[in-house]
């Protein structure tokens, strides 16, 4: 299981702050994205294919990178 935490817009396009996924031991940020298109529809990639995640220390959007027991989904924020 891995824990997923939403931010911001992510969060408002799944309607949720976290879930819970059965994802396989050795599941990567590429398996992650297809299980959420599977879930919340193809347009949701588009959303995710702009986010970084954070998996422990290391942000990435390298769809290679290994998922631990907790990802967060973090779409670009704007601020100033």
């Amino acid at each position: 299981m891995v824990e997923v935490r939403y931010f911001a817009a992510i969060a408002d396009a799944v309607g949720k702050n976290t879930e819970s996924l059965d994802l396989p031991p050795g599941a990567t940020v590429a398996d992650l994205r297809a299980t959420l298109a599977a879930t919340y529809g193809s347009e949701i990639d588009t959303l995710v294919g702009v986010c970084a995640f954070l998996i422990g220390d290391e942000l990435t959007r390298d769809p290679a990178a290994m998922l631990r027991d907790r990802v967060d989904v973090l779409p670009p924020f704007a601020g100033g």
